[in-house]
């Protein structure tokens, strides 16, 4: 039996109470009756780290939380905070960082965060010596700007003196297996810290702290925990399919409604709802009838173990387009040397532009008879990742349902007819009553003010009306005082104005205050969104001068930068300021939740 500890009492003879005095005295004899046995004593001390995150959709908020969790069951002190609620002053005080950072937008930080790093890139601001980090970097490489957020504060912590306990790793949208890799590599460089310099860092506790603004992304705001997820979605019936844009116009816009009458899955108006597709079966028909493999034959998935190569093809791998790694991956198990060649950094515009417009079915036929094993086809293969759709309802106008507004993607390329693997999903082959699998991505950065009586200016043309719908149906449901402006634009009036006859009737009856539309091919020159604003610069100002929240959505890489610029440009004019001031003034919007964008 081991000895039983030595209990601390407090004298008669110090400055408190008989009360106080008896109190601590009870507390400190059942902290130290409960002393843990001297092995226990003898474990090696933990490390505090400061688990950080950048996140617009919510995935870098859902990886830092795992990762923080992971941390305190190794027994370090993990604080999860979010970079929006962060300074570079505060990182000065860390010894070691975890960075979860997501690009958005056209190579940006997550709106919130821009502050953070536009602080921290600033040319005086000390240097991080003592500071050890490492960086998840998350992203999408269909898009040009891959990671580049990440890679980017990646570079500018090391330019500080930052250490990295190890090399960034740069994730695509099928992470798992990275997020696993960066994690094993992360893990046995802290113990080795822990085991090699023991006093250094350390803690005797290993409660994790919580940001007090951090919320679980498995609960509702309800505080439920909702079953369904990307992994786990819920098989929603179509009840509602209808084109809002007409025969004759150049492209094809549908109204989608999906009944989630049946299940506990709940949203705010500018969440996103997103849906697990399935690839065209005449493509994956074709895919296999090329290399001459068997539909059923059996291969391996890394999360859904065995099923035929159908199924894979059919509901699991990503066929439609070509990445680097894929090539890369067909080059080397055939040792393709054409293919070698657009690898190399010097052709890095060739490579771009031959997989551009092409998807595997095309690496097929102009490289043949490269692949032999089911196998082989299935590894080089990246996930098939759900679609993204602003939901364009109102949880309290809409009840037990969710609307999308969906561009029908189809062109056509090296005389292949081709398609977007989700919307021609739900345009060709999905009739209303069929079942597709969708979850809710919450957009906690897209949200309404919390007052009615704010006026509201949105700014969305083409599908980029879908939340801003949801909001006028959201504020009307709730008798919402503040006044409604809305910028739409689209090609052409009589064959794209999406939601017409709700909008004019919006406007009829004044809850819409004012409707500003921008039909680019209704006239010689060529109109846009930011041009209406440029028309409406004395008004604009005035709402804003109002309190007026700006909301932004649709394309990142053009619309978005025109956008953001003209209303630089507009508050500048108006409120007689320069540059600088200009940008410090829309930067203090941002910081207000007064200017919001959704730009994908």
């Amino acid at each position: 039996m081991s000895p039983m500890p030595h209990v601390p009492f407090i004298p008669n003879s110090a400055p408190f109470t008989p009360e106080q005095r008896a109190w601590l005295n009870g507390f400190l004899t059942g902290l130290f009756s409960e002393a843990p046995p001297a092995e226990a004593a003898a474990k090696p001390p933990s490390l505090k780290i400061a688990v950080l995150y950048a996140s617009q959709t919510g995935t870098a908020e859902g990886l830092a939380r795992k990762v923080a969790k992971e941390l305190k069951s190794r027994g370090h002190v993990a604080s999860l905070t979010s970079l929006q609620d962060y300074t570079p002053a505060a990182l000065a005080e860390e010894r070691y960082a975890i960075f979860v950072a997501s690009t958005y937008g056209d190579g940006d930080a997550p709106d919130a965060v821009q502050p953070f790093y536009q602080q921290l890139c600033v040319e005086h601001f000390p240097r991080y010596q003592d500071l050890s980090y490492s960086v998840l970097a998350l992203g999408d490489s269909h898009y040009e700007y891959f990671c580049k957020f990440g890679i980017d504060l990646d570079s500018r912590l090391a330019s500080l003196g930052a250490v990295r306990l190890c090399d960034r790793v740069d994730c695509d949208v099928d992470l798992d297996d990275a997020f696993a890799h960066w994690k094993e590599g992360l893990y046995s460089r802290l113990e080795s810290i822990v085991a090699t310099h023991p006093v250094s860092n350390t803690t005797s506790s290993s409660v994790a702290i919580t940001h007090p603004n951090s919320e679980p992304s498995s609960l509702s705001r309800n505080g439920h925990s909702s079953a369904y997820t990307r992994d786990n979605p819920f098989f929603a019936p179509l009840v509602d399919k209808r084109p809002l844009t007409h025969d004759v116009s150049s492209k094809l816009t549908m109204h989608m409604a999906f009944s989630i009458a049946d299940s506990n899955l709940e949203y705010e108006a500018g969440d996103a709802c997103g849906v697990v597709p399935q690839n065209d079966q005449q493509l994956v028909e074709d895919i296999i009838a090329t290399l001459n493999f068997s539909p059923q034959a059996p291969v391996q998935l890394p999360k859904s173990g065995a099923t035929t190569l159908l199924d894979a093809l059919t509901n699991h791998l990503q066929i439609t387009r070509l990445t680097r790694k894929m090539i890369e991956a067909y080059a080397t198990i055939g040792n393709c040397q054409p293919l070698f060649g657009l690898l190399v950094p010097e052709q890095q515009a060739h490579l771009e532009k031959y997989t551009w417009d092409r998807g595997l079915i095309d690496l097929l036929h102009n490289y043949p008879g490269i692949l032999h094993d089911p196998a082989d086809l299935v590894a080089m293969l990246p996930r098939l990742t759900p679609r993204l759709y602003s939901i364009s309802s109102s949880p309290c106008a809409h009840t037990g349902e969710i609307h999308t507004t969906v561009a029908i993607v189809r062109y056509r390329s090296h005389n292949r007819e081709r398609g977007g693997v989700c919307s021609t999903l739900l345009a060709d082959r999905t009739s209303t009553g069929d079942r597709r699998p969708i979850y809710i991505q919450p957009n906690k950065k897209f949200r309404l003010p919390t007052s009615g009586e704010t006026p509201v200016i949105m700014i969305g043309p083409g599908t980029g009306i879908a939340p801003f719908r949801a909001f006028l149906h959201e504020r009307r449901a709730l008798a919402a005082t503040g006044k409604n402006w809305l910028f739409f634009g689209e090609r052409s009036a009589a064959t794209d104005f999406l939601y017409r006859e709700e909008l004019e009737a919006m406007l009829t009856d004044k809850h819409l205050t004012r409707l500003d539309t921008a039909f680019s091919r209704d006239q010689e020159r060529k109109v846009y969104v930011q041009d209406r604003m440029i028309e409406q610069a004395v008004q604009l100002w005035s709402w804003m001068q109002e309190g007026a929240s700006i909301y932004v959505c649709g394309d990142a890489s053009r619309m978005a930068k025109d956008v953001d610029a003209v209303l630089h440009s507009i508050v500048a004019k108006q409120g007689g300021m320069d540059h600088e001031a200009a940008q410090d003034y829309i930067q203090t919007l941002k910081d207000q939740h007064r200017y919001q964008r959704d730009v994908y």
